[in-house]
């Protein structure tokens, strides 16, 4: 999946608004049954596995209910200088570009056992009165080696007024990662890029958001 500029990316708010809010969405697919929102609080954060069966990497989508509202999380989730301060496994992250409506900025991923990956991500931002969506894609890093970065990744933060009380703020999450081709016994990185470190990523966001 590609994120364009913004026709395409108004397009897909919209669709992601309208998902999101009637129960669930994948990077990849929509599917109603993917995440039950009605389930969805503030002490739990939902989680589905949507993988693809026949194709390579993962894909899950998580949601939760954070008390704040769609403007300050979103600007906590744009601040990608910050994120080696909060986020899960990153231990850096450098601004290549950055623009109006998204930023080009490369990432440095620290994993258990001293594994290290690196990638380069294109990230397009649709920022509205009542709805926030971050959305990034794995673009090309010709200067590093295979064994140094991952295949593939997409995904994107898609942030809306939470219906039930709008001063708190409905927080879907979608991520594929494909890390490549994993050494026998380390199949665990695929898990460590997205299952475990899911419900971490939800909370230290929710953290993040609280603190500031």
């Amino acid at each position: 999946m590609q994120f364009k500029h913004i026709p395409i990316a108004a397009a897909l708010a919209e669709i992601l608004v309208t998902v999101s809010v009637t129960c669930g969405a994948t990077a990849q697919t929509a599917n109603p049954n993917d995440l039950d929102l009605d389930k969805v609080s503030e002490s739990e954060i939902s989680i589905a596995d949507i993988s693809n069966p026949v194709s390579a990497g993962k894909t899950f989508a998580a949601a939760t209910i954070m008390d704040s509202s769609v403007q300050k999380i979103c600007a906590v989730i744009m601040d990608y200088a910050q994120y080696p301060q909060f986020m899960p496994n990153t231990d850096g992250t450098r601004i290549v570009s950055s623009s109006e409506n998204g930023a080009v900025i490369e990432m440095t991923l620290g994993l258990p056992l001293g594994k290290i990956k690196k990638y380069r991500l294109n990230m397009e931002t649709e920022v509205k009165p009542q709805s926030c969506l971050v959305a990034w894609r794995q673009i090309p890093w010709p200067e590093l080696k295979p064994s140094e970065t991952i295949a593939d990744t997409t995904g994107y933060w898609m942030l809306t007024p939470y219906s039930r009380d709008r001063s708190k703020t409905l927080v879907t999450y979608h991520v594929f990662a494909d890390p490549g081709p994993v050494p026998f016994g380390l199949g665990w990185i695929v898990h460590a890029m997205s299952k475990i470190s899911l419900p971490r990523t939800l909370e230290a966001l929710r953290e993040r958001v609280v603190a500031r």
